[in-house]
């Protein structure tokens, strides 16, 4: 049976790919910040499969360490998706809190960082890791200068890990724009209604997870096609 590590899988993008791992019978290592969603959580997956759920904020030491032990000795997939937007509304650059920018970083770039290298020890040969990032990445859009570099570096971190460790595969996938309470966030008193659920985007996750496509950076919609043509 394969385990999976998910962070931040007590709603949006996290708790749908969960539920879709699941369903496949994947022993699942959950973590969210919020300890009554992700007992809800939990105990909706625990229906289909192994779920140890701990709570905790993904910057402490102790925390990511918890993670990792509670994996056991192997850990098929690793998914660094928990996030923070930093900020709503999203300041200009120029007017950019150091204290609030330092906390963006800390949960998007230190902490996947420090638990890829907590979990190495126990990521056999084939092994996935999978770094949720985005278009703000790439795009220059104002206003996203926190979160978009953030990003950026989550980016190309994934890249040098994937050319130091070329036994694994090592992916950051953008999902696209979905309904989720961080985008909302991010549009404050926004209809964003027409943005696609985040179960949308977990095909294309899946399809990655369960592939040999190489390491490198993939659109989550874009996945099937590039998985057909390869």
């Amino acid at each position: 049976m394969s385990t999976a590590l998910i962070t931040g899988a007590s709603r949006g993008l996290g708790l749908a790919l969960a539920r879709a791992l699941a369903r496949r019978e994947w022993t699942l290592v959950i973590d969210a910040r919020g300890g009554e969603a992700l007992r809800r959580a939990q105990a909706e997956l625990a229906d289909h499969t192994e779920v140890i759920a701990l709570p905790g904020d993904i910057t402490d030491d102790w925390h990511r360490s918890a993670l990792v032990d509670a994996a056991g000795d192997r850990l098929d997939l690793l998914v660094n998706n928990a996030s923070t937007l930093g900020p709503s509304p999203q300041p200009p650059l120029a007017a950019y809190a150091p204290a609030d920018l330092r906390r963006v970083y800390d949960v998007n770039v230190l902490a996947p960082l420090t638990l890829v290298q907590a979990a190495l020890p126990v990521m056999g040969a084939g092994a996935c890791i999978v770094n949720v990032t985005s278009d703000a990445a790439v795009e220059p859009y104002e206003g996203w200068g926190g979160y978009g570099s953030s990003k950026a570096a989550l980016e190309q971190l994934t890249a040098i890990l994937a050319a130091e460790h070329p036994r694994l595969r090592v992916y950051a996938v953008d999902p696209g724009d979905m309904r989720t309470q961080m985008h909302q966030e991010a549009f404050p008193g926004e209809d964003i209604s027409d943005r696609p659920p985040p179960e949308d985007s977990v095909p294309g996750l899946l399809a990655l997870i369960e592939s040999d496509l190489a390491s490198g950076r993939y659109q989550a919609r874009e996945i099937l096609a590039a998985g057909r043509s390869s």
